[in-house]
């Protein structure tokens, strides 16, 4: 009862979010972020294309400090280097035996990522500059796709290895602020993935201890009886 509630108000967050991103609320507190937080932003107007999005450094700026920094510590948030990292560890889950924590967290990783490319393809915010440039990039930037496979990828390798949270969380704990500093993200963007990865995560643990799930893995009672019986 007490998930059901918290789901509830974390998908009810979610959505009040979106609503004030898109109507221009969080604008003035997002534009103060470019102006005052963001010393690794860019004057670029481009818009991030498909090679940007799947291909990992391509457009990191070497010579930058922050900006390499950044792009290594928040590397395992990348689409494709997430992916590959969250089959890794399903493997490794999978190898001691804990199926529906294999099945789980691919699957939670699959949902981040197809739910950030649904609302980046229809949640438009309004503008925002940098020196009198359109930051078109930022336009469907929410939620932040880092920030929720960053969290992904945290939570399952500490489900791998438990006693590595602390230094998981350290790590999720320092990615995130860098993605404004080199100004990968706004707040708002930030405080998107938050939110839904919260969701998704509390989603994830429901499963992994699902009964039904459980059953339906390991061949239980209804596995059996609906098994063809041999003459």
């Amino acid at each position: 009862m007490r998930r059901a509630t918290a789901g509830t108000a974390l998908a009810a967050a979610y959505a009040t979010l979106a609503g004030l991103v898109a109507a221009g609320t969080l604008s003035h507190a997002d534009q103060w972020a470019i102006d005052h937080l963001m010393p690794g932003g860019s004057d670029s107007s481009s818009k991030e294309t498909f090679a940007d999005a799947v291909i990992p450094l391509v457009h990191t700026h070497w010579r930058d400090p922050l900006d390499a920094v950044a792009s290594l510590v928040t590397l395992p948030g990348q689409v494709v280097v997430s992916g590959l990292l969250v089959g890794v560890a399903a493997l490794l889950l999978l190898a001691r035996g804990r199926r529906e924590a294999a099945l789980v967290w691919p699957a939670t990783w699959f949902a981040a990522t197809a739910i950030e490319v649904l609302c980046k393809s229809t949640l438009a915010r309004p503008a925002l500059y940098r020196h009198g440039h359109h930051l078109v990039g930022y336009d469907a930037s929410w939620p932040s796709g880092h920030t929720l496979r960053v969290l992904i990828v945290a939570a399952t390798f500490a489900a791998v290895w438990p006693r590595a949270r602390a230094a998981l969380a350290l790590w999720a704990a320092a990615a995130l602020p860098l993605l404004v500093a080199s100004g990968a993200h706004t707040p708002s963007d930030v405080a998107g993935g938050l939110l839904l990865v919260a969701l998704l995560l509390l989603a994830a643990g429901a499963a992994e201890r699902s009964a039904l799930l459980r059953r339906a893995l390991r061949g239980g009672p209804a596995a059996a009886a609906a098994a063809p019986r041999r003459p």
